[in-house]
């Protein structure tokens, strides 16, 4: 779990070539996928006449699809011995969605091209962070997570900024900006295909990854670390609400995609030394500080009135992300072994993607009920929870990452 500081090696040119692809071919796609999620929940609003609830319902939908195909696609990496092959797949079926966003006439086009860009994004997933885990060097298995993390979430802001400017240059014309998406995510395919070279397979055959004696293999340590991950996800909603709290007040259209431009800065400078400091440090502690820092961004939210206090809230969340979201794919690489770290991965998004569509369920009801106020006032209770409940497991997670 920890490492001397000293060390030269430690740093970022030691990090592997093949985790730095990774890392910008996850920065395209998020290009990609940013200029068209920073609008959508705007666009099926205001333009199609949806719900709050309806989008809700239609994130969480969408995210928990892509948690379940992330089962079969680790499992099937782990049969196959082949995780790259996977990833490319599933960046592909991402990259002919795209069109499908600018084409659609009405919201079940838009939901059908989400659920399907889901489902790339649930064959890649697994198979990816696996093919990070077998890259990476033990000693920089935090920083690696950390960096391939950062470089995702630098996309996740230059995309809202190009949407932002994009609206600018054709007078809020959203088709155009979803045209302009297109680009980036074929750039991602065609540098996985080039840029990448996976490692020889480690560890021994494992035939049916799915199977209870296989699963077993995973081990205690594995299992609170999804048990505690998914409380994490019951605390944070889908950021499509951070959309929302904007358009509510009174944010103009061309704007609104800051809020998720400003949410990922934070996320992205954070994001890497964070996962650093958990290579040296605990990462059980630098988890409850990530929800300490949730627990302000909803407070933030609730309580303080106008763009102070989106502007405030939304740093703090994008700075929870970036304190939590490496970390916990580093406890899973940590306790999961080699040969089934397609199948840990999978299942770890499976448990947390369920908790993302019930935690996006309650919010949109919320929503639709009480208004912004109530909805982040809930996030920060479960948030004050999971913190309790880390404190409590402190000691069996740990485990996990030692």
């Amino acid at each position: 779990m920890t490492t001397n500081i000293s060390q030269p090696q430690d740093g970022l040119r030691s990090i592997p070539a093949g985790i730095w692809a990774l890392g910008f071919v996850s920065m395209l796609m998020d290009i990609s996928s940013e200029m068209i999620h920073a609008l959508l929940p705007v666009y099926m609003v205001a333009v199609l006449g949806t719900s709050a609830l309806a989008v809700g319902i239609i994130e969480g939908v969408a995210e928990a699809t892509a948690s379940i195909t992330k089962v079969f696609s680790g499992a099937l990496s782990d049969w196959l011995g082949k995780r790259k092959v996977l990833a490319v797949i599933g960046y592909g079926i991402a990259a002919l969605t795209k069109p499908i966003f600018p084409l659609a006439p009405t919201v079940e086009w838009l939901v059908a091209a989400r659920f399907i860009d889901r489902v790339g994004k649930g064959i890649r997933g697994a198979p990816r962070d696996a093919l990070v885990a077998d890259i990476a060097p033990p000693h920089l298995r935090g920083a690696s997570f950390g960096l391939r993390q950062s470089l995702d979430t630098i996309g996740a802001f230059l995309g809202p900024l190009l949407a932002i400017s994009l609206m600018w240059l054709t007078a809020d014309h959203f088709e155009a900006v979803f045209w302009a998406a297109v680009i980036p995510a074929f750039l991602a395919v065609a540098l996985l295909i080039v840029a990448v070279r996976e490692p020889k397979r480690a560890g021994r055959h494992v035939r049916m990854p799915l199977r209870r004696d296989e699963l077993g293999r995973l081990g205690a340590r594995y299992w609170w670390v999804v048990i505690i991950g998914t409380v994490f996800t019951l605390a944070r909603f889908s950021e499509a609400f951070l959309v929302l709290r904007a358009q509510s007040d009174g944010l103009p259209f061309m704007l609104i995609p800051a809020i998720l431009v400003v949410m990922n800065i934070a996320y992205a400078l954070s994001a890497y030394p964070a996962g650093v400091l958990s290579d040296r440090v605990n990462r059980v502690a630098m988890l409850a500080i990530g929800l300490i820092l949730l627990i302000a961004a909803d407070g933030l939210l609730a309580l303080v009135p106008g763009i102070v206090g989106l502007t405030a809230g939304v740093v703090f969340w994008g700075l929870h992300m970036g304190f939590t979201q490496g970390l916990f794919a580093a406890l899973v690489a940590d306790a999961a072994p080699p040969e089934l770290r397609g199948t840990g991965f999978g299942m770890f998004n499976l448990v947390t993607g369920v908790g993302l569509l019930l935690a996006s369920f309650i919010a949109g009801i919320l929503w639709d009920m009480v208004g912004p106020q109530g909805t982040f006032l809930v996030g920060a209770t479960f948030a004050f929870l999971a913190l309790i409940g880390l404190t409590l497991l402190r000691d069996r997670l740990l485990s996990a990452s030692g």
